[in-house]
């Protein structure tokens, strides 16, 4: 039996970081899913199953990071 990957839910409105982050955990084995938004992250939760893991920007245009951990995680 393989172990289940851990689910990574990386928010942040800077693009290259991203993408950056995403590339690094993917390649470390972990399965992820980015959002450039609060309101993107709400989405992708309500859309998918239970993240293990959610690394957010506290910083961000409209919905920060720390609302985004109050509404949704």
């Amino acid at each position: 039996m393989q172990p289940v990957a851990i689910r990574v839910l990386v928010v942040d409105d800077e693009e290259s970081l991203r993408h950056m982050l995403s590339l690094a955990l993917s390649k470390a084995g972990y399965h992820v899913w980015t959002a450039g938004s609060g309101d993107e992250a709400l989405k992708v939760l309500s859309e998918s199953e239970p993240m293990d893991v959610c690394l957010t920007d506290v910083r961000m245009p409209g919905m920060d990071g720390l609302a985004l951990i109050e509404q949704g995680l």
